[in-house]
């Protein structure tokens, strides 16, 4: 890492994080501009321990913080990493957010367990930009599912210089209905465009706009988003695919085959792709993949990914904003050697999949009274139908021992989203327009 003028206090401590969310009203004005600050930064490790390694501050947006003014604190209990910010001088929390991250996967693959095999993620984190010197703590769960300060840093903004940039690339606006701080922001990237598609790109666009917004509860609140579309042209048409023999140098560096598993398409190039969108206003990132092949992913707070395919697009895109929004679990079976979750005898984070071990802090409020649980499957329901609220057996990959809210859902088979889910969903969106 390059010396620069500005300092980082670099530590590897071990602080209990205690719940951001018991302060509730922290004064925007008070510590913030409106700017956003981004972080890069490297984690590196394994299964058993893992470090995060701080590469350069940089100015996201200077005209901007996209997010709410008012929900600073993140409420939502939620994700295995979590960004807190605290003031420098009294401790006091003033912002935080959860999510998850690509390597938090890779752990559990089988080239993740092995406790030798060491690999390194770019990881990026957004915050407004502060007034004051301040302590950015980069967090994660401990054990007891409790959130640890593993790495701590300064950022003090009377000594910071700003490093030079690249000229960001011009946003398209797609559906636009206020004020950033007051709606659900979503930048939509175009990948995989080569120089004779872009009339492809601003009709793809569109139709992704679409697809994200005729699902509920997308559609009743359609209102409450801001979308922008940003493409950067490239050589040559399509992303890399290995399984195919196909290696393309595309604007974000996207890939399919992710940790062997074929579909997986996703990108680790997360410094590219924020350079990318840098002048933006948005809280979540869609990328759309200009291919053929079926495929797509997503992580929670880091961003959604889905090809660009007539028949499947509209079906992949809202169940990749599920995990990438409202963190939520895939709630399917899938007997795949590559990939070995397990849930011992605590509830999973995810709000829509439970293990029973402690039924009533997930959906139980929800089921009729006289529901068996754990519930039988209902028979002959529409393909979008979703059947009663219970416990139905089946989600999270695992065949046994862990449950969903309903027969159907979108985060199983393409089904409506469920009561559960939608649910979350409001919850997530309600964090940036109120």
């Amino acid at each position: 890492m390059k010396t620069k003028s500005w300092i980082i206090a670099f530590a590897l401590v071990c602080l209990v994080g205690g719940n951001a969310s018991a302060q509730i009203n922290v004064d925007f004005d008070e510590y913030f501009e409106n700017k956003t600050l981004r972080l890069d930064y490297l984690r590196q490790g394994c299964k058993k321990h893992d470090t995060c390694i701080a590469q350069q501050w940089l100015v996201q947006n200077s005209k901007m913080w996209a997010g709410s003014l008012t929900q600073l604190l993140d409420p939502i209990d939620n994700g295995e990493y979590r960004l807190l910010v605290k003031d420098y001088a009294t401790g006091r929390d003033l912002y935080s957010r959860c999510y998850n991250t690509l390597f938090e996967e890779y752990r559990e693959t089988i080239a993740g367990r092995d406790k030798d095999s060491v690999a390194t993620f770019e990881e990026v984190v957004l915050m407004p930009m502060p007034k004051k010197k301040v302590m950015v703590c980069l967090q994660k769960r401990d054990a007891k599912e409790i959130f640890q300060t593993a790495t701590q840093l300064t950022f003090d903004p009377t000594t910071f210089r700003a490093p030079a940039m690249p000229t960001a690339k011009n946003c398209i606006p797609l559906h636009v209905n206020g004020d950033p701080h007051k709606k659900i922001d979503v930048v939509i990237v175009a990948e995989g465009y080569g120089i004779k598609d872009k009339k492809k790109m601003e009709k793809d666009f569109k139709k992704f706009t679409e697809y994200m917004l005729a699902q509920e509860p997308f559609k009743s609140r359609a209102k409450d988003f801001n979308v922008w579309g940003v493409g950067e042209l490239a050589k040559e048409s399509g992303v890399t695919d290995p399984n195919a023999g196909r290696y393309v140098e595309s604007a974000v560096g996207s890939s399919y085959d992710i940790f062997g598993m074929d579909r997986y398409l996703m990108t680790t190039e997360l410094f590219k792709l924020h350079n990318l969108i840098r002048d933006v206003a948005y809280d979540h990132i869609i990328i759309m993949a200009n291919c053929d092949t079926y495929g797509g992913g997503a992580i929670y707070n880091y961003y959604a990914f889905s090809a660009v395919l007539d028949k499947w697009s509209m079906w992949i895109l809202p169940h990749e904003l599920g995990h990438s929004i409202g963190g939520l679990a895939d709630e399917y079976v899938e007997d795949d050697p590559n990939y070995n979750k397990r849930y011992e005898d605590h509830e999973p984070l995810e709000p829509n999949i439970t293990t029973l071990n402690n039924f009533d802090s997930k959906w139980a409020d929800m089921v009729k009274k006289g529901t068996p649980i754990p519930t039988e499957p209902v028979e002959g329901l529409g393909k979008r139908d979703n059947g009663p609220v219970g416990a139905y057996e089946g989600g999270g990959y695992l065949a046994k021992g862990v449950y969903r809210p309903c027969t159907q859902c979108m985060m199983r088979n393409y089904a409506d989203f469920c009561p559960v889910c939608k649910k979350r969903m409001n919850e997530v969106f309600d964090l940036y327009v109120k």
